[in-house]
């Protein structure tokens, strides 16, 4: 049983740790807060055993055999280093780090240390976009992907009332690309690879970092199109056009609905069956990571995912 450590008392950590208890061969042994008692009532929430203050504390603790990552953006770097010195399995929560130079950095440091080191992109373990990808064949030639994860933050209210927020502020590595953009952007590039080129336009807000934004990007016979929002909601879908038939996909972080529309014949729906916590399979990776799976091609998907968002955060910003 792998016992793991989780540094973060957000609601993403609740979800983990629910995900945690579905899955076998792990378990959640303890949480750690620089503050005390924060630590002990998320544990007690969770169902956790232990608390530690501070990461070092959790690092030293005899009942903790990896590490789940879920503090602001802009720490993990740091984080990372210091648990793959103590010899502790990495999952840190998305996105990894704050650039692809960040990322390869710390990937060549884990591989030198003999640590795993993996980032929670719950889409790319989701049995939904393994759907999509079976899909693709019977839309004939690909000419269009339009890919988006658009969904207002409650905490733009704040921003909006003058306050800063951890999740749009660019001093902790907060955006709106980078907590909503990374989704769209990795479904892209795990299923179609790198592209030869992106460009894009950000829409900038009060916080200091960007709210919402869209970009192109450049394939051999089709474009790209991706959109993320944290300040607007949207009813569309993301969808494939190929010359035979498109497919919508109701989330492209969770597809659950996919239907596909033939240019000659019936229309058809697909219903992708999932897990109730769309985490599990993120966690199920990271169990077989630590257990000896290859993960050199999950890694270099989280460094071109990386690369696209550092383009995309040189972009204009209207």
């Amino acid at each position: 049983m792998t016992g793991i450590g989780i540094i973060g008392t957000s609601s993403i950590s609740e979800r983990f740790a629910e995900a945690v208890a579905v899955v076998e061969g792990v378990e959640v042994t303890r949480v750690a807060s620089r503050d005390a008692e924060r630590a002990r009532a998320f544990a007690d929430t969770i169902g956790a055993p232990h608390t530690a203050v501070g990461l070092a504390d959790l690092l030293a603790a005899d009942d903790v055999d990896a590490v789940y990552l879920a503090s602001p953006n802009a720490l993990h770097a740091e984080q990372i280093r210091e648990a793959v010195d103590a010899g502790i399995p990495v999952f840190v929560e998305k996105p990894a780090v704050l650039s692809a130079g960040e990322w390869d950095a710390a990937v060549s440091h884990a591989r030198e240390r003999g640590v795993v080191l993996l980032e929670a992109m719950r889409s790319g373990y989701d049995p939904g976009l393994e759907t999509v990808r079976g899909l693709l064949p019977r839309l004939g030639t690909l000419r269009r992907v339009s890919f988006r994860y658009e969904k207002r933050s409650a905490r733009y209210d704040h921003v909006l009332a003058g306050e800063q927020t951890n999740i749009f502020d660019p001093a902790l590595g907060g955006s709106a690309l980078r907590d909503l953009g990374v989704y769209p952007l990795h479904a892209l590039v795990r299923l179609f690879g790198a592209p030869r080129s992106i460009d894009g336009v950000r829409v900038g807000i009060a916080s200091g970092t960007d709210g919402l934004g869209s970009a192109l990007a450049a394939y051999d016979g089709f474009v790209a199109d991706i959109a993320w929002s944290k300040i607007t909601d949207t009813s569309l879908p993301s969808e494939l056009q190929g010359e035979d038939a498109s497919l919508s996909i109701d989330a492209i972080d969770a597809p659950r609905r996919l239907t596909l529309t033939p240019r000659d014949g019936e229309v058809e729906v697909v219903e992708v069956e999932a897990p109730s916590n769309p985490m599990v399979g993120e966690v199920e990776r990271f169990r077989d990571a630590v257990a000896g799976a290859d993960i050199a091609e999950d890694q270099h998907l989280t460094g071109l995912t990386l690369t696209l968002v550092d383009e995309l955060l040189r972009s204009d910003t209207a």
